[in-house]
């Protein structure tokens, strides 16, 4: 972790110096707020009636290079409401922040980066124009910089890209210029990263899914609204459906709940309070309704709606459904970042006593399928424990002596299934920890995707109760669950780490047949059909194309298998199976669909 907080304020001071070398190069430019990233750093300006773009940012960089022999410490100064105000007079933005500051009580300080020898004073930098007459570049700021600038490497950073974004992301507010950058400790993790961001811009799973003919998009539906084509639709229902398999042998049971409640339902749960921006509101003839952006709400309903004994307990209620939350616009990505969002849901209501069975089980169905993608190995995948933040108690809603019950659980299970966890403060729902599952795809990004979600609030509030066996009322334990998480991310994540060149059971087409000519067409739709009757996805390729180039395309479709189907095939009754790996060989019918089994 503590590599992790290095790295942060080495892209920290970085942010610094592109904010020195922009107001040098454009000196009416207003800098507004510049904070590292999971993946390196941005800066936010208003460039004025100055246009800059990616052209721009070769001369951009060479400044920063310029400035940073001069930088030899980041200084904190303390100032006053008042005299941050007059240092910042210029700025509507810093002046917000500092307005922000001061209605919190909060410390406010700026920070100095330049030579050693010329750190103004304060009465110094209270002249007019003072931050034009610095000699190195002062920022509001409240700190997380490298103690040791020599650590700062040349060759180690990069400007990367240009775009635009509202300021503090609210599209009422008025569009900023962004610069992104990246940064390290040296130029090998550089070079090894830009590398990366190229291979990534081929795995885009926004190309790839227009390529493949997955999902799309249109302006009259809505930003964030994603549209499945049939083949889309495939994939979808496929890992639902591999999903609900797993858990068979668990008894969960298929639930449905609309789309839409009063809400209350959210008031009683704390989602409101919490996310109550978030939520699309519906205004009906006579009420008003929320879209839902989750599903925990509803299901408790459906567990209140009779009586329950201990003998009843575990009831394991799963659905995959579709949630609605208003994102900002600017913050959409393809399907990584989405208003409509259909989760993987399940929630399992049981007692104290069977808490610790119901989660070793919950980790059996995300491991089963995990596995079933390749991404179950020692080196693939790790476990956060996500706890309260000790700092910030209010932010969670009931009992601390509870909280620490779950937060036990959890650890006791995630130690008996040899799971190697890292405990996160801070990162808990604000109903209870939890145990976030995350997976490293093929260039070794890092993506949370399972959760298990232990919870004593919600049954609480919605009086949710059970008779135990000495005829005495007690309140279920809730368990949230999510396999798969959002499918709309969870796609994006897998489209990219595949590239789009999916496992059997998971391509939306599994094999396409290839019938050399008009002649064999005949037995190549009877091919068909059986495949279709046995539910596998099948294509038929009926061109008057060459058999050479109905394999290319094929393989530009990155189908698993194709069926080639000639004179011998359709003589002997069978039919000659290739696929990714090169020729598989010459199979019956029968055969074939064994084959097809064993690899689902």
């Amino acid at each position: 972790m503590q590599e992790k907080k290095d790295l942060s304020c080495l892209r920290h001071s970085i942010s610094h110096l592109l904010a020195a070398a922009v107001t040098e190069l454009y000196p009416e430019t207003r800098p507004t707020l510049g904070p590292p990233t999971e993946a390196g750093f941005y800066y936010d300006f208003d460039f004025g009636e100055h246009s800059v773009g990616d052209e721009d940012l070769v001369k951009i960089e060479a400044r920063m290079k310029e400035i940073l022999p001069n930088w030899e410490t980041f200084q904190e100064i303390k100032v006053s409401a008042e005299e941050a105000k007059q240092i910042f007079k210029n700025n509507s933005y810093k002046l917000e922040l500092i307005k922000e500051f001061e209605a919190e009580d909060k410390n406010i300080t700026l920070y100095y980066s330049g030579p050693k020898d010329r750190i103004p004073t304060k009465d110094e930098l209270l002249t007019p124009n003072s931050l034009q007459l610095t000699a190195g570049f002062m920022d509001l700021c409240q700190g997380g910089h490298l103690d040791d600038l020599s650590q700062i490497d040349p060759r180690a950073f990069k400007l990367t890209s240009i775009a635009g974004a509202y300021w503090r992301g609210d599209e009422n507010n008025k569009m900023l210029t962004r610069i992104y950058g990246t940064a390290f400790f040296g130029k090998e993790e550089l070079d090894k990263y830009l590398e990366q961001l190229e291979e990534a811009k081929k795995r885009d799973h926004r190309r790839l899914g227009k390529d493949l003919d997955l999902f799309t998009f249109s302006e009259h539906v809505g930003a964030g609204l994603p549209l499945f084509t049939p083949k889309g639709t495939a994939m979808r229902n496929a890992i639902v459906d591999k999903i609900y398999d797993i858990q068979k042998k668990f008894d969960y049971q298929q639930v449905w709940i609309p789309h839409i409640t009063k809400p209350n339902l959210y008031r009683i749960s704390g989602h409101w309070e919490k996310f109550g921006d978030e939520l699309l509101k519906v205004q009906g003839k006579d009420s008003e309704f929320v879209m839902k952006p989750m599903n925990c709400p509803h299901h408790t309903q459906i567990y209140a709606s009779q009586a329950k004994s201990y003998r009843d307990l575990p009831i394991r209620l799963v659905e995959a459904t579709t949630n609605y939350r208003d994102e900002q616009t600017g913050e959409l990505l393809g399907l990584s970042r989405v208003r409509s969002l259909t989760q993987d849901d399940g929630h399992v209501f049981c007692t104290p006593e069977q808490v610790k069975t119901e989660i070793e089980n919950i980790s059996e169905v995300v491991k089963e399928f995990y596995t079933s993608l390749d991404m179950y190995g020692q080196d693939s995948f790790r476990v956060f424990l996500s706890v309260r933040d000790p700092e910030k108690p209010d932010d969670y809603l009931g009992d601390p002596k509870r909280w620490q019950e779950a937060e036990d659980i959890l650890k006791t299970v995630a130690e008996g299934r040899g799971l190697s966890y890292l405990v996160e403060e801070g990162e808990a729902a604000f109903y209870g920890p939890k145990l976030d599952f995350m997976f490293s795809d093929a260039l070794g990004r890092e993506w949370q995707l399972a959760t298990i979600q232990l919870d004593f609030v919600m049954p609480e509030r919605f009086g949710l109760e059970y008779v135990d066996q000495d005829g005495q009322k007690k309140t279920p334990v809730m368990i949230h669950r999510a396999i798969a998480g959002s499918l709309e991310r969870f796609l994006s994540v897998i489209i990219e780490h595949f590239a789009g060149a999916f496992p059997f059971w998971l391509s939306p087409v599994q094999v396409k047949i290839l019938p050399i000519n008009e002649n064999h067409r005949r037995y190549a739709r009877e091919v068909y059909r059986q495949l279709r009757e046995s539910d596998f996805r099948a294509e038929i390729d009926e061109s008057d194309e060459s058999l050479g180039k109905k394999i290319r395309q094929v393989k530009l479709e990155k189908i698993p298998y194709f069926l080639v189907i000639g004179d011998n095939e359709v003589k002997k009754q069978t039919v000659t199976l290739e696929g990714r790996e090169g020729k598989v060989g010459e199979k019956s019918l029968e055969t074939l669909l064994h084959y097809f089994e064993d690899n689902s």
